[in-house]
């Protein structure tokens, strides 16, 4: 049972982040703390180890097929996460886990409301690419 649990719960964040660009965070670290019962730090420890390598490179590739990739930004982007990670791992494993699991829902709660409440913008359509698109 355990097996299928990280198969489906990988199966599951992979969909998402191919649709959403969503992931860790939003999927893997919630159904690891729901359905494996981990703590909140060995969640999100698990969460960045199963994130090291693949990372969306199929995903990747469709975008980059249909002309949504821009190169420049993800770099940056990963640089980010690269050092952010860092700072973030040691902040969290500083804070007890039920603080910890509270922040999280308060992060998600947020997030929620202001992608319910912020407008559309841009007009874009999955069959018009960005111009901002870098080979």
């Amino acid at each position: 049972m355990g097996i299928l649990i990280f198969v489906v719960i990988g199966l599951g964040a992979g969909v998402l982040s191919g649709l959403f660009g969503i992931g860790g965070g939003v999927v893997i670290v919630p159904a690891l703390m729901l359905f494996a019962m981990m703590k909140p730090a060995m969640a999100t420890g698990t969460s960045l180890g199963a994130l090291l390598l693949p990372v969306g490179a199929l995903g990747v590739y469709e975008y980059y097929r249909a002309g949504y990739f821009n190169y420049r930004a993800s770099l940056l982007i990963a640089l980010g996460l690269f050092i952010g990670a860092w700072f973030g791992a040691k902040l969290a494993l500083s804070l007890s886990p039920l603080y910890l699991k509270r922040a999280f829902a308060v992060f998600l709660v947020i997030v929620a409301v202001r992608m319910w409440l912020t407008p559309v913008s841009g007009g874009k359509t999955a069959t018009a690419p960005d111009a901002g698109v870098q080979p």
